[in-house]
């Protein structure tokens, strides 16, 4: 049995979108350069069309990875799922840092949809794997490379 990776809807979303542009647009344009690229004439020294050929094996990869991570994803609507203060996949986490005073607030998302810059953090993080489970008002220890940091729970929401 494939193992299922959790995965927002959102995360969803996005990857269904880069699909659809992948094989309804990029695709094509990439044929239709292989093919002018072709008649120009001897393939080996043709850099057009090794050029071309280069960016379709790319294409068809990020293609079939798409595909097989949408296949193995078990796709979770936050949205759907009660909230009682705990942390969970998929929600979105307001925390303090209790020793500089300093808020944070991330949603905790899929290892493939992570993205610090945004605020979405993997599941597999430490940060999130230290709160997982736990409730808003929480004091929890985690151990970082900086040290162990003290974050306190403010807030849980299903959004």
């Amino acid at each position: 049995m494939t193992n299922l990776f959790p995965m927002t809807l959102r995360g969803a979303y996005k990857l269904r979108k880069e699909l659809e542009e992948l094989k309804n647009n990029k695709r094509p344009k990439i044929i239709r350069s292989i093919k002018i690229a072709r008649e120009h004439g001897d393939l080996k020294e043709n850099a057009e069309y090794q050029a071309a050929r280069e960016e379709q094996s790319f294409c068809e990869g990020r293609i079939q990875d798409i595909e097989a991570k949408l296949s193995n994803a078990q796709i979770i609507d936050i949205s759907k799922i009660s909230n009682v203060g705990k942390i969970i996949f998929g929600v979105t986490i307001t925390i303090l840092d209790v020793r500089n005073k300093k808020t944070f607030i991330y949603q905790i998302v899929g290892h493939d949809e992570s993205d610090c810059k945004n605020k979405l953090l993997s599941i597999h993080s430490p940060l999130a794997r230290g709160l997982i489970g736990k409730y808003v008002g929480d004091i929890v220890q985690i151990n970082t490379p900086k040290g162990n940091i003290e974050f306190e729970i403010l807030a849980v929401e299903h959004i």
